[in-house]
């Protein structure tokens, strides 16, 4: 392996090596591998040294120490036909060795490009696994080898075999096999094992899709819940909705930067605990300056306060490219909102957008406590639905204007903030939403919190369902013009508000 010039030579005795190996475990032959792949294996005269990154060496044959290194050292070339057999060889060796997940891995590895030589590697490897999972890899990687047998037999068992997968490569590895099959038997064989095989993955593409639409809604409800009282409940037609959501997602990334650079590391992790009320406060405050400042001299009047917001938002998105840059920054997730959750072997759900989906349930369930079962809800619902008689009982109604304004920023920070775990934070953070927000707001029914939800979930799952079928853009399209047809034909929304004041 070390000394021939000759690349097909040195991939026969690697062959010959690991045939060994098979019927004798030998440790040397991994860190022999291992130090060729990674080129850390030297020559000087007739000895073979591994020389690591330290200086250190050991005597690559008997595995023993080298307590000084020889004058000259000669590096031994890998090229990438050689890497690409070296990386094989590897996987197969780690079939006896390390935890069953590092066997499954490894038998996974040879499923995508093994050669029949590795056949009694892999046959000395099934006879001695005693994991369920990786026995049945490791008959899928015989499989594989096995179907690009000379032998028609064997490349017929093979077909059928494969066919019990459920593993996206090995869609790959039959779409390859059907198209350089000759046989008919055979290739009626992997027809059929391919079909098989794409009914088992229809059911975790369905079951992706379907994921994707409810953590699209449960973005999309977070964002319109606040929208829901500043629009909904007070008729103000917010547009700097969007940038109260910015100041929430950079409060987030300002929390993160504080616990990066100021607090030892092992407490980075809980940074997300402090970003979120810091978020929300950040924007409440923001949103309460906006509304005692601007708003309040604009009840009633829904065209100049749509004018006056935008214009407040263009402030806003100026503000933060003057302070932070125009470029976006990144929040890294903390710890336990990284990674997936593997259901099935073509679909993996990932934990931020799991957890986001949970606090959007819980941002809802806590507003719909506040707005119903608060003093502060029972003052908001009134002075919504009859400012002068709320005004006549007692109740301070430009405070609560403010009470009710700042809440429904804070929930757009905290929005903000669920963004920031699964994207980038910019200035034009908040645009990308604004428009879908009010849309939802619209369908579910002005000032309904439950049609809300309903209007949220239903546009995330509408429009990955369709994106299957004919693409983001036309998704969009094809979203906008239902809800165009849907309020023509319901103005009220999914859910119409009741009461006397409608009917008057």
């Amino acid at each position: 392996m070390a000394a021939s010039e000759d690349t097909e030579a040195r991939i026969a005795a690697m062959n010959a090596a690991l045939a060994a190996a098979a019927r004798k475990p030998d440790a040397r032959l991994q860190a022999f591998l291992q130090a060729l792949a990674n080129e850390e294996l030297k020559q000087a005269d007739a000895q073979l040294l591994i020389v690591s990154d330290s200086g250190t060496a050991i005597d690559a044959l008997s595995g023993k120490p080298v307590p000084k290194l020889p004058a000259s050292l000669d590096d031994i070339p890998v090229n990438n036909r050689l890497r690409g057999e070296l990386d094989q060889a590897l996987a197969a060796l780690k079939l006896f060795s390390g935890t069953a997940k590092e066997r499954l891995a490894a038998a996974q590895a040879l499923q995508q490009d093994a050669s029949e030589q590795r056949l009694p590697l892999l046959d000395q490897a099934l006879t001695q696994e005693p994991d369920a999972a990786v026995r049945s890899e490791l008959q899928l990687a015989r499989a594989a080898v096995l179907s690009g047998s000379p032998e028609v037999g064997k490349r017929l068992l093979a077909a059928k075999q494969l066919g019990t997968s459920d593993s996206p490569a090995t869609l790959l590895l039959l779409n390859q096999r059907l198209e350089e099959e000759s046989d008919p038997a055979v290739k009626s064989a992997l027809q059929v094992s391919l079909r098989k095989l794409q009914a088992t993955l229809a059911w975790g593409e369905r079951l992706g899709a379907l994921f994707s639409g409810l953590s699209l809604g449960s973005i999309l409800l977070l964002v319109a819940l606040g929208l829901a009282i500043t629009y909904g409940l007070m008729g103000v037609i917010n547009m700097a909705h969007g940038e109260l959501m910015m100041i929430g997602a950079y409060a987030t990334y300002l929390v993160h930067l504080a616990f990066r650079q100021w607090l030892p590391p092992s407490w980075f992790d809980a940074y997300l605990l402090v970003a979120l009320p810091v978020a929300f406060l950040s924007a409440a405050a923001v949103g309460a300056l906006m509304e005692r400042l601007v708003l309040r001299w604009l009840y009633g009047r829904p065209l100049e306060s749509l004018l006056a917001t935008w214009g407040l938002s263009l402030v806003l998105m100026q503000s933060v490219r003057s302070l932070f840059g125009a470029q976006n920054v990144g929040v890294e997730n903390p710890a336990w909102m990284s990674g997936a959750w593997q259901v099935l072997p073509n679909l993996s759900l990932p934990y931020n957008r799991l957890l986001i989906l949970l606090f959007a349930g819980l941002v809802f369930g806590g507003m719909s406590l506040l707005i119903k079962r608060t003093r502060l809800g029972l003052f908001v619902r009134g002075v919504t639905q009859n400012r002068p008689m709320a005004s006549c009982m007692g109740v301070n109604t430009a405070r609560i204007d403010t009470y009710a304004f700042a809440l429904g920023s804070g929930i757009a920070g905290l929005a903000g903030c669920a963004l920031s775990q699964v994207g980038n934070v910019g200035p034009d953070l908040g645009q990308s939403y604004i428009v879908d927000a009010f849309m939802v707001v619209v369908l579910g029914g002005v000032g309904q919190l439950a049609g809300t939800v309903y209007a949220a979930l239903g546009l995330g799952l509408l429009n990955k369902l369709l994106e299957g079928f004919v693409g983001a853009v036309l998704a969009k399209i094809a979203v906008l013009v239902f809800i165009i047809i849907f309020i023509q034909k319901r103005p009220q929304g999914i859910f119409a508000m009741k009461g006397r004041a409608v009917e008057a």
